[in-house]
Parts: structure tokens; sequence; C-alpha cells
């Protein structure tokens, strides 16, 4: 019956619990390492504006999956619980799309700087190659340098 499965669940997590009991300490030491220790490969600074906005995002979403496990533990129907998912779902999906307008916006725009001006520098470097390297070799009648020129400007157009 349900009732006695509920029971049976429950005495298993009792029992579960007790033995887990032992090694809580060491647990926690081992949650609060990997919270000091996330798994970042980079770091940003953010505005106060956006940290606040993106940490109020999540703390609704954490909210929404406490209520999810609430339903759960009330034994609430099921679609109930699957339009609540998708709820969630739709929030961390906007999450998503404001993190990632931001990451375009500040951290992306700064590398299309940093390649406009390597560009430029490109530019630069080739016109002084031509106008003094290429310009000596054709005057001194070295006619592979045309070539050597030509196969250069392929690779820098790909």
């Amino acid at each position: 019956s349900v009732i006695s499965a509920k029971k049976f669940y429950y005495t298993i997590n009792e029992e579960m619990d007790k033995m887990d009991f032992i090694s809580d300490s060491h647990d926690a030491e081992k949650e609060m390492e990997m919270e000091n220790n996330l798994h970042c490969t980079k770091h940003k600074e953010r505005s106060e504006k956006e940290y606040k906005d993106l940490i109020n995002r999540l703390s609704r979403i954490e909210g929404q999956i406490r209520g999810i496990k609430g339903m759960v533990e009330n034994d609430c129907y099921c679609t109930d619980i699957l339009m609540q998912v998708s709820a969630i779902s739709a929030a961390l999906n906007s999450f998503n799309k404001v993190l990632l307008a931001d990451h375009i916006r500040e951290c992306v725009v700064q590398v299309s700087a940093v390649t406009s001006a390597l560009n430029s520098f490109n530019k630069v470097l080739l016109e002084n190659h031509i106008k003094t390297c290429v310009a000596q070799d054709i005057r001194d009648g070295k006619e592979e340098t045309v070539d050597e020129l030509v196969t250069t400007l392929q690779k820098l157009m790909k």
C-alpha cells in the first residue's frame, strides 16, 4: 500500500541518516571546501546593480525549487508539479539570457576591441612590409616575393 511504502521509505532514510551522522562533520568540511573552490575558470567584477539582479533571480528560483520539494513531500498532483518545474525552467532561461547579454555587452566587446587593435597593427605592419621589403625585393629582381606576398594576403583574408 502507499502508506506502508512511505513508512518503509522514511524508515530507510532514518537508518541512513544515523549512518551518515558519523561522517556529517567531514561532509560539512568537504562542502565548505567545494563552496570556496567553485569551478570558476575566470572572474568578473560585477556592478552592484548587476550583482543584486542576478542574486534576486537566483533567490526566486531557489524558492521555487523549495516549493516543488514541498509539493512532492505533500503528494501534490503530478501536473501541478510539472507546471512549477516548467516555470523554473523559464526562470533559468531568463537568467541565462540576462547573463549572456551582459557577457556579450562587456566581455565579448572587450575581445572585439583587442581584435580590432590587432587588425590595425596587422594593416600597418603589412603596409610597411610592402613599402619596404617587397618594394626592395622587386627592385632587386626577386619575383618570388610577389608570390610570397599573394600567399600572405590570402592567409590574412581567411
